[in-house]
């Protein structure tokens, strides 16, 4: 296992950079320049899931993206409170009030999909577009991805050091990517050596064993023009969500890949973020540079 300072000098780019939100150390990134986007992680990952995404958009807009508290390269929140998603919302919100962006678009895959969609429905005017990357938030426990399920098991929480090991990071990862020759031995260290971190196991237990209060019967309210991205294949959340959260959003449009998982934006980061640029309005990556 790695110490914290080797997994800065691992992990850590040119573009990182920390602040102190809510008494805790957060890693994020600002890259490019244009009109600020917002990129949120899922539960099991860290802001590095959309680096390919960040390189295709960031020569048209500001590319934000953060490690959530308690995951990547940030510290475990210092709340004593009980865990919420209130956490990463306050934080995602505080970050942003940092970095003085009144609005932007938000980007979110599963837990960071979630956040997303709560963050819009209670702060419409802060975010503009929203895009979700086969986002969580029903409760049901159909729409609990395995990791969580696991979590859950009695006392596991107590020996959440010893709980994940590399080659369960290598199952998950291959249930959620449908190429299975995409699975390399760095992207399963990196995956494991990010959520392995001194404090990220036990963040990523409080998560999962947290109170929720489930609000999807407040979908309806949300006013962002929402895109809704999700994989047929995907194992950890059924594509049947994606046309329960089509129907419980307004505004919203729905794109379906036929041959894709759960992290669309890492197996398939071209085609994904150039649905993106379109509906953001920017014309098709592939018309720019024809």
């Amino acid at each position: 296992m790695y110490s914290r300072k080797d997994l800065l000098k691992k992990y850590c780019s040119e573009y990182s950079r920390f602040a102190v939100v809510n008494g805790s150390l957060l890693h994020y990134r600002d890259e490019g320049r244009g009109d600020p986007i917002l990129l949120l992680h899922g539960a099991f990952s860290s802001l590095h899931t959309f680096d390919a995404w960040t390189e295709i958009l960031k020569p048209h807009y500001r590319v934000l993206r953060l490690d959530l508290p308690g995951l990547g390269l940030s510290d475990p929140p210092v709340s004593k409170s009980k865990f919420s998603l209130e956490i990463y919302k306050e934080a995602i919100l505080k970050l942003l009030d940092l970095l003085k962006i009144d609005s932007c678009h938000i980007v979110g895959n599963s837990l960071g999909g979630w956040i997303s969609w709560e963050l819009a429905l209670q702060n419409p005017k802060r975010f503009d577009k929203m895009i979700l990357l086969a986002p969580a938030g029903f409760m049901d426990s159909r729409s609990i991805p395995l990791p969580f399920q696991m979590a859950r098991t009695p006392f596991v929480d107590k020996i959440a050091h010893f709980a994940i090991k590399r080659n369960l990071v290598d199952i998950f990862l291959r249930q959620v990517y449908i190429d299975k020759s995409k699975v390399s031995k760095k992207l399963v260290d990196r995956y494991y050596d990010l959520f392995s971190k001194e404090g990220n196991p036990e963040t990523f237990f409080k998560l999962v064993n947290g109170k929720f209060k489930d609000v999807t019967n407040k979908m309806h309210k949300i006013k962002n023009e929402t895109l809704i991205i999700w994989g047929e294949l995907d194992e950890w959340l059924p594509i049947n969500n994606a046309f329960r959260f089509k129907d419980s959003i307004p505004n919203s449009e729905l794109i379906i890949y036929d041959d894709l998982g759960h992290i669309i934006m890492e197996e398939a980061p071209e085609p994904s973020a150039d649905d993106v640029m379109q509906f953001l309005g920017l014309k098709s990556k592939l018309s720019l540079v024809g």
